[in-house]
């Protein structure tokens, strides 16, 4: 089962499909573009912290397009497996954290917000809870993947608010926005889920 947001949709995957097809005649893995994806947020998360926000705010959403690009080379070379699909969603889950963690760092060495560190705290727990439930849903219903159970915050739209708010040097208030929507988020998809299962029993 596999779901692209609307950022994914239209801005993402047509950049990350023309870099699959120049890397698919190339010995470039998929897991290495993976653990490449990985290296890029970690730069991302080093330059954020030290307060070159801009550049760890491009190199987000950087993070978010070339994350795209293994699935796509792995489909390409029809070398899909599970263990690429697993070590992408764990890499996945490591970058979020660096990202909202640096992000988090920002806001307290150079913003004037109070608690800043407790707000990314909420903001990192909400973004991997976002990134479970989908999981979770994937693994145990049979449901075709639409924006009406997964678009409300996907991982695209998250990533792209991050950037905005990191290149603008806002990263409290997006820590804030990324906490809502994430939450609200995991409430949509638990109200959802439920709704449909009464639907299925009556």
């Amino acid at each position: 089962m596999s779901y692209d947001g609307v950022v994914s949709r239209y801005l993402n995957r047509p950049l990350s499909r023309p870099a699959a097809r120049a890397l698919a005649h190339t010995p470039v893995t998929p897991n290495a573009v993976t653990m490449f994806t990985l290296l890029l947020a970690m730069g991302c998360a080093v330059l954020t912290a030290a307060g070159a926000n801009i550049a760890g705010g491009i190199l987000i959403q950087a993070v978010s397009v070339v994350d795209g690009v293994d699935g796509e080379l792995a489909r390409l070379r029809n070398r899909a497996t599970r263990l690429g699909e697993v070590l992408d969603a764990v890499t996945d889950r490591y970058a979020d954290a660096l990202i909202i963690g640096a992000m988090t760092v920002y806001a307290v060495r150079f913003e004037s917000w109070q608690h800043a560190e407790f707000v990314g705290l909420l903001a990192v727990g909400a973004a991997l809870t976002v990134s479970y439930s989908r999981g979770r849903i994937e693994a145990s219903m049979r449901l075709a993947p639409s924006d009406g159970v997964f678009g409300l915050a996907s991982r695209d739209v998250r990533s792209l608010v991050a950037a905005v708010g990191t290149v603008s040097g806002q990263c409290y208030i997006t820590l804030v926005i990324l906490f809502a929507v994430s939450a609200l988020t995991i409430a949509w998809r638990l109200l959802y889920l439920r709704l449909r299962w009464r639907t299925l029993m009556a």
